[in-house]
């Protein structure tokens, strides 16, 4: 079983390498598109796309159901894949997410903190990134 999940995970990555942020790269690209007017700081995206994926676009976690991208998008409520099909969320296949342009899941983001789920579906905000102060996650990062 576990050779079966590779092979698909090399599968899914193999046409192109993953674009892996480094943490102050992603800042400034989050910074740019405007998510640091979303919880009121960057540093809890940087902490929640850390925790979900490590800065990797690509990454795909199919033992939590589905969880697509750089800030593991889940299926179940946000994006189609061959499991699921929600009538609402962010009305893209999942596949949107695992590519390097992290536009379309950045706009995903913000349509599921939009929604308040994530304080109960979102594990990496549930996990990890709920502290008060976060700033150690774009301390020292130009932009």
């Amino acid at each position: 079983m576990k050779a079966l999940v590779l092979t698909l995970l090399f599968l899914l990555t193999a046409p192109s390498e993953a674009k892996i942020y480094s943490r102050c790269e992603l800042a400034s690209v989050l910074k740019q598109k405007g998510q640091d007017r979303y919880l009121g700081q960057l540093d809890y995206w940087i902490c929640m796309a850390y925790y979900a994926s490590k800065f990797n676009t690509q990454a795909v976690d199919v033992h939590r159901s589905g969880y697509y991208g750089i800030f593991q998008i889940a299926n179940k409520h946000w994006c189609t894949d061959d499991k699921f099909r929600p009538t609402h969320g962010c009305y893209k296949p999942c596949s949107a997410f695992i590519d390097d342009d992290i536009t379309d899941d950045i706009a995903c983001a913000k349509r599921i903190w939009i929604s308040h789920l994530p304080r109960t579906t979102w594990w990496p905000w549930t996990n990890n990134c709920r502290g008060p102060n976060m700033s150690k996650w774009s301390r020292g990062c130009k932009g």
